[in-house]
């Protein structure tokens, strides 16, 4: 098995400690289903004391770098080159509802580039991570995009854009046309993993707008090292600006922005 990295290290140990209490509040959630009440204030709470413990985790580990979190925003390091994106729960609807799809999203951004990912599935413990230039792997495993060519044969995923009415429209547009010529499409609720999941081969490519830099950061990582392609919905790499996010292997970016496009 691989040795990873110091940089990785500090990111699992922060995914993991964060996990377990996910883990736990999980199962707290499942006994809240049946409440009156219901558990979206308990599912907030959990949301917020994963991410307390990333960002304690991360600034013991290494002192003055910045952050980009989902609940508390933008935190100014001292050290101006560094910076971590985290979700410390991607898919929370799915949380939620008790629904076992979920993961800890963390990405280090280095003088604006993304140079390291790790995406952490709790429940399952998988965890996908990836260094720039050393490749991605699954819980130490290499990893690969698919190698098919012809989405015909391919499994795309994707995701809904909020309560946007104009951007439902667009979506629903370019689902008819992916879904016409795919063998399959598939909506999971949880972006981090769909792009886990592309990097690893599970999916053929991956397509979703109006999301957040913390939903895609470290999952363009993980997918680049898996020698796969990313780009926004126009061709271009500015995904954390845009918030749309295309992905595949090295074969059906072409033709699948081509039909998106359309």
């Amino acid at each position: 098995m691989v040795q990873r990295s110091p940089i990785i290290n500090v990111m699992a140990k922060a995914a993991q400690k964060a996990g377990r209490k996910l883990v736990r509040d999980f199962g707290e959630v499942e006994n809240l289903q049946v409440s009156m009440k219901g558990p979206a204030d308990f599912v907030s709470a959990a949301d917020k004391s994963a991410e307390e413990i990333l960002h304690r985790e991360l600034s013991e580990a290494r002192p003055g770098y910045g952050f980009l979190m989902e609940e508390a925003g933008a935190i100014v390091g001292t050290n101006a080159d560094n910076r971590w994106i985290i979700d410390p729960l991607d898919g929370t609807t799915n949380f939620l509802h008790g629904i076992p799809h979920f993961a800890i999203s963390i990405a280090l951004e280095r003088e604006g580039d993304l140079i390291a990912g790790l995406i952490y599935q709790p429940v399952s413990d998988e965890m996908f991570w990836a260094e720039r230039g050393q490749g991605a792997r699954l819980n130490g495993h290499r990893l690969r995009v698919s190698a098919r060519r012809r989405i015909e044969d391919s499994v795309i995923a994707t995701g809904i854009a909020g309560l946007d009415v104009e951007a439902h429209a667009v979506f629903q547009r370019e689902l008819a046309a992916v879904m016409g010529i795919a063998a399959g499409v598939r909506r999971f609720g949880a972006a981090a993993l769909d792009l886990a999941y592309v990097a690893a081969g599970r999916f053929d490519g991956f397509w979703e707008s109006a999301l957040h830099p913390w939903d895609i950061a470290a999952g363009i990582v993980l997918v680049r090292e898996a020698g796969g392609f990313v780009s926004d919905m126009t061709g271009k790499g500015d995904m954390l600006k845009t918030g749309g996010v295309l992905a595949t292997n090295d074969h059906l970016q072409t033709p699948l922005s081509k039909i998106l496009r359309q």
